[in-house]
Formats: C-alpha cells, structure tokens, sequence
C-alpha cells in the first residue's frame, strides 16, 4: 500500500538560479557562435537533446517585439537512413511550425 507522499519530500531542494545561469551560458554560446563564424548551422535530429538546443536558440534570438523571424542560421540533420518514420515526421513539422530553414544531408552521399 503506497501512502500520499507530499511533493516537495519528493523532489530535492532544486537551485533555479544555477539552472537560470547555465541557460544564460548556453545562449551566450550560441549568440557568439551565430557571430563567430561564417556559416553557422545548428544540428537538429528531432531527438530530445537537440530540441532543448533549438529551444534556447529561440530564446536566444527571438526577442519579442523583435522584427527578425527566422534564426540566423539553418537547422541540419545529418539523414542516417535509420530514423523512424514519426521522427522525420516531427522534425519536418516542427522547422514548419517555426518557419525556419531546415538542410538535410543523406550519409549515402558522402559515403
């Protein structure tokens, strides 16, 4: 018999400043990069990683109020040919919903 455990036993004392300041951090990467370099491309395979990653690039450069709609650089999956069908699926509903531009490399071609 599992007795009601109130939520705050379940979970540890959580430091929202430190994970305030790793996003700051990584969205300074990202700003830096964007500047950085010539042709920056951000890698997006649709998986739970790389979505965080594109979360932060839309924070990072999609201020509100902000005439700038797109990122400043594309979105890039490298097409393994091992993908399931629901992650393509996602990932190209997901550059639509965003209106961002999306560039796909197939492995086959650079084998």
């Amino acid at each position: 018999m599992n007795a009601p455990t109130p939520l705050d036993r379940l979970l540890p004392e959580l430091d929202l400043g430190q994970l305030d300041a790793l996003e700051e951090e990584a969205i300074f990467i990202l700003r830096e990069t964007a500047a950085a370099f010539e042709r920056p491309a951000l890698l997006f395979s649709g998986g739970k990683d790389s979505c965080v990653v594109l979360h932060l690039a839309q924070k990072a450069f999609k201020l509100e109020g902000s005439a700038q709609t797109r990122l400043p650089f594309p979105l890039l999956h490298v097409d393994t040919g091992h993908n399931f069908p629901e992650v393509i699926e996602f990932r190209d509903r997901r550059v639509a919903e965003m209106d961002e531009r999306l560039l796909v490399g197939h492995l086959d071609d650079s084998i």
